[in-house]
This record gives C-alpha cells, sequence and structure tokens, in this order.
C-alpha cells in the first residue's frame, strides 16, 4: 500500500527502528516525545540524530518531566532523575507544619526540587535555590518563578543571603555522590553529557556531604531538617557523617524508585 504514513522518513515507526537500533531502551516513548515536540521534520532529522549520538533524550528535547512538571532542561546540566522525587516527598512532609517555611535547595542544577516542592506545599514557602554552576542557574531561573523564590549564583552555603542563618526550615542538598572511580561506569550520556562537578562526589563519594554536612546545622531552623539523597551502599557512612555533625538522622527508601533519602534533623 503506497504513500502508508509509517513509511514516511521521519515518522514514528521509522524512528522507534532507528532508536532502537541505536540501544534505546524506551524507543517507543523516546520517538513518540522526539515526534511531538519537533517543530517540522528538518528539526525531528536534528533531533534524532543527537539522541543517537548519546545525548540524553531530556537535552534534546529541552525539558524533563519530574513529579508531574516539565523543567526545562539545557544542554550540560544535570538531568534530574526521577528517583529524586522521592527525596521531595520527603522534604514536603518535613515542610507541611511551618506556616510560610523558608526552603533551600543546594546544588539546585535545573531547580527542579525546588518546583516540584513547592508544588506540593500549594506555593507555600520562601525558596532559595543555589547552584556553582552559571548554565544550573540560568536553568533555574527558567524553571522557577515567584515573588518568593529567589536563585542564586555561589558555593554551596556562600551563595546564601547571611538573613537566613538559623532560619532555614527545610534545606534539601542534592549532593552529587558517584565516588571519582566510579564516573566511568556511569551510562554514556551521564558520563560524557552531563557536567562532572554535578556527579563527581570525590574519592569516597561524600567530598560534598562532607562540606554541606559542616555548616547545615547553623543554617538550619531549631527542628529543620537537612534532606539529601545517597546510593545505599553509601548510606550508613553518610548517616554517620551527619550524626557526627550534631544531626539526628533517619535513613527512608522507595525500593520502586531505587531511592535512599537521608533526613538529617536539628534538634
Amino acid at each position: 500500500m503506497h504513500g502508508h504514513p509509517a513509511h514516511h522518513p521521519g515518522h514514528p515507526t521509522d524512528l522507534v527502528a532507528q532508536l532502537r537500533a541505536a540501544g534505546c531502551v524506551f524507543a517507543e516513548n523516546e520517538a513518540r516525545l522526539l515526534y511531538e515536540t519537533a517543530r517540522g521534520p528538518a528539526e525531528l532529522r536534528r533531533m534524532t540524530d543527537r539522541r543517537i549520538a548519546g545525548h540524553p533524550l531530556e537535552h534534546v528535547l529541552g525539558w524533563a518531566e519530574f513529579a508531574g512538571l516539565r523543567i526545562a532542561v539545557e544542554p550540560g546540566v544535570f538531568v534530574p532523575r526521577r528517583r529524586t522525587e522521592f527525596l521531595v516527598r520527603q522534604a514536603a512532609a518535613c515542610a507541611s507544619s511551618a506556616e510560610l517555611p523558608v526552603l533551600v535547595d543546594l546544588c539546585c542544577g535545573t531547580g527542579a526540587i525546588g518546583a516540584a516542592l513547592l508544588t506540593a506545599l500549594g506555593g507555600r514557602g520562601e525558596l532559595h535555590a543555589a547552584d556553582l554552576d552559571p548554565a544550573a542557574v540560568r536553568c533555574a531561573r527558567r524553571n522557577l518563578a515567584g515573588p518568593r523564590v529567589h536563585v542564586h549564583e555561589g558555593d554551596l552555603f556562600a551563595a546564601l543571603p547571611g538573613r537566613l542563618r538559623g532560619r532555614v526550615d527545610v534545606l534539601t542538598a542534592n549532593v552529587p555522590y558517584v565516588p571519582t572511580a566510579d564516573i566511568p561506569l556511569l551510562p554514556p550520556e551521564a558520563r560524557d553529557h552531563e557536567p562532572r562537578p554535578a556527579l563527581d562526589g570525590g574519592p569516597d563519594g561524600l567530598s560534598l556531604l562532607r562540606r554541606v554536612a559542616a555548616d547545615a546545622a547553623s543554617w538550619l531552623a531549631p527542628g529543620g531538617a537537612l534532606l539529601t539523597e545517597t546510593s545505599s551502599r553509601q548510606a550508613e557512612a553518610a548517616a554517620g557523617l551527619l550524626s557526627a555533625a550534631g544531626l539526628t538522622v533517619t535513613v527512608t527508601t522507595d525500593p520502586d524508585l531505587h531511592a535512599t533519602t537521608l533526613t538529617a534533623r536539628r534538634l
């Protein structure tokens, strides 16, 4: 049957075959997203070529889905992971009692955690997101807007206004936790296309967490909580490190999302 749409170049069926040949596990889903996002055949071809060359799907699309939101993602910025939705749920539970909680998200990347947390809280909260990387900050400013929302560029707590010291109700810090020696084992799209500082947690994967832990208590309000994500095999060491910093630590896991979260409270 001539002229059947399935045989037109750039039609989803054609795309699925190309993506599958390139090793994309979720080829059908990816083909649909590329097809729906591209503005015309030429852009679809360019986007498909980039994906086949190994660029993360979210960089190619220009967005990632996270906690039901569409988060703008630019090339060279860390892509928010679905497992981090568990961290957001835990953080929302910690913030639920405060009338107007002060929220801080360090190493914010695209700003996905802050955006999802504010959404979970119905917009209730004063949010400060910070990152060292100018590309991430630019991205976060696209994703975070509102009268009580602030995005800062700088290194961890140094980026924050001093008036927040001792006043933070919920501090999220999804710090990089991949041990340096394990970076070559990451999927190529992460290894080759995401910023190294957003992945590399130092020799034991806990370098950044040590720096956050050292100052967290002085920024948290009494009863405030620091939440961070780690791997299951690092959870014990990470919890020990936060306890040593004077915080009371709970480890929670979500087996479905393969997520491990540490909640460290200042009493």
